[in-house]
């Protein structure tokens, strides 16, 4: 997976709280098993004046002047800002994927659902904590200036906003590890490949009839 250090994102203000799994990608559209393609239909329900299903041509249907992502002042917008328990309801990693696919590097709100944070993780996006006082703050300083833009250092483990305030977040050492070097599950797994096929090397000296076995 891509890797995540530092990032510099312009940020889209998606206000409103206990955003679910199926509003950020609805049902409809997880039937592949591929895991592209999902980025045209993050929330899709919003975005769009129609319903949308699968094989739809997006760049036909009509888009929602009212919804944030639609707004000219946020197009390209790579950092997302919430409110709490953002990423609650059904449990899919369909709902980060589509995130990362439209565009979007990281996620700031004051809490997430813990099946929707650990799958952010797990795909190399970042999911942010910080106070509820601070991403209000934030809300109020991204609607009041046009082009704002927030500043992650993932190393230093803080957010900068344009005028240098820094804000701090937590995030757990073995997480930060994998994200820093781009490393998901398969990735740590291939690290430990000499010592896998070693004591797969060694299990069948021991036990030749261990391969036999396995072909009938």
């Amino acid at each position: 997976m891509q890797a995540f250090t530092t990032h510099d994102g312009l940020v889209a203000p998606l206000d409103r709280e206990n955003v679910d799994t199926d509003l950020i990608i609805p049902k409809q559209f997880l039937k592949s098993i591929k895991r592209t393609g999902f980025g045209p239909n993050l929330f899709d329900e919003l975005r769009y004046l129609d319903h949308g299903e699968p094989g739809m041509d997006n760049s036909k249907r009509p888009l929602n002047p009212d919804f944030v992502l639609n707004k000219p002042r946020y197009a390209g917008a790579s950092v997302l800002l919430a409110r709490q328990n953002f990423g609650c309801g059904s449990s899919r990693e369909h709902a980060p994927w589509a995130l990362m696919q439209f565009g979007f590097r990281a996620v700031i709100a004051p809490s997430y659902a813990d099946i929707f944070f650990n799958n952010s993780f797990k795909n190399g996006f970042l999911p942010i904590v910080l106070p509820e006082a601070e991403v209000a703050r934030l809300f109020d300083e991204v609607q009041s200036q046009e082009g704002y833009r927030l500043r992650i250092d993932l190393g230093r483990q803080v957010v900068i906003t344009p005028e240098g305030r820094e804000l701090a977040f937590d995030v757990e050492p073995f997480r930060k590890h994998c994200l820093l070097n781009g490393l998901d599950d398969i990735a740590q797994t291939l690290k430990k490949s000499d010592k896998i096929r070693a004591f797969e090397a060694d299990r069948l000296a021991r036990s030749p009839w261990l391969v036999g076995s396995a072909g009938k």
